[in-house]
């Protein structure tokens, strides 16, 4: 499990050894936003299950080799990345550097070692300015609008070929707008909610004219573990909600979970950034069987819980 520290990374580890799995995590702990709670899901959330942690950077292929030589694995679920849009246009090297060589490196170790399943996270930020709605996996997606989108295509593609030359099975999941529980303090949903009880103003980007579809953390995992247990010989997939909320009203459902109004500071679009995401989930009905389940008042109300328990607010 690369990423094993992060957001969807330790929801999926728990998930797995629940059910009896055994885990090894890779994950470099970086700082493109706060370590500390990395640090948390791992001592508290996965406390009980303990699960093998090398706190290594899978950038560097060196670092990969002794862990591979001591461990037979029979998947690889590859999730570790750098994420965000804006943050790649500031620095599209380090981009470049992790979601590129990183995934090339991941690919190498399961051809040399002869792992035969990899499972890796795409985005939904590959569809880029796209305007045929819902999002399907036969769409278009030559035209990336961010260097982050940029490196999850190209890891798409090294995937097929990997497939293709080494007949290693593939599945691409491109992810729309994950949110719940422990999630990453740079998505909106935790930085409203931060500024919110902080009596402090929220950007609200494209003058609150985005709609999302926000797919809750739950149902994303129950995808994911689905892509694990039906190998394919290559696909792309889209695990999302398969349906789209206003940015407005995902805000008042905040405000009313809190009981406290926000402060709105209404921007312009962002470069990088897109105006609707909306998944075209037929296939993964198909191939997963999957299911969005929860509701986005359900959802929000379960990540604003979980806040004010672990920041004491």
């Amino acid at each position: 499990m690369t990423g094993g520290a992060g957001f969807i990374g330790s929801h999926v580890t728990r998930t797995l050894s629940e059910r009896g799995d055994s885990v090894v995590i890779i994950d470099n702990f970086n700082d493109y936003y706060d370590p500390q709670i990395k640090e948390d899901r791992i001592s508290v959330f996965l406390k009980e299950y303990n699960p093998t942690l090398y706190r290594v950077d899978f950038s560097e292929r060196e670092a990969l080799i002794p862990l591979f030589q001591k461990h037979q694995f029979d998947s690889i679920v590859h999730l570790g990345a750098r994420a965000g849009v804006r943050a790649s246009i500031e620095d599209p090297y380090i981009y470049t550097q992790a979601n590129v060589f990183g995934t090339l490196n991941i690919l190498e170790m399961a051809r040399q070692f002869k792992v035969p399943q990899v499972v890796l996270a795409s985005t939904s930020a590959v569809y880029g300015g796209n305007k045929k709605i819902p999002f399907s996996e036969t769409d278009p997606v030559d035209k990336p609008i961010s260097p982050y989108a940029a490196t999850k295509k190209a890891t798409e593609l090294m995937a097929y070929t990997y497939h293709h030359l080494h007949k290693l099975q593939c599945t691409c999941l491109r992810f729309f707008t994950v949110y719940g529980p422990w999630g990453r303090p740079d998505m909106a949903l935790f930085k409203f909610t931060k500024n919110i009880l902080a009596d402090q103003p929220i950007d609200i980007y494209n003058n609150g004219k985005h709609q999302r579809d926000f797919t809750y953390i739950d149902d994303i995992v129950a995808g994911i573990l689905a892509a694990v247990d039906n190998p394919f010989p290559y696909e792309i997939i889209n695990l999302g909600n398969s349906h789209t909320e206003d940015l407005l009203h995902f805000i008042e459902i905040i405000e009313q979970v809190l009981g406290k109004k926000a402060r709105r500071n209404l921007l312009p679009m962002q470069p990088g950034d897109v105006e609707k995401t909306y998944a075209d989930i037929t296939k993964a009905k198909q191939l997963l069987h999957f299911e969005p389940k929860t509701r986005i008042d359900e959802g929000i109300k379960n990540f604003i819980n979980w806040y004010r328990e672990y920041y004491h607010s």
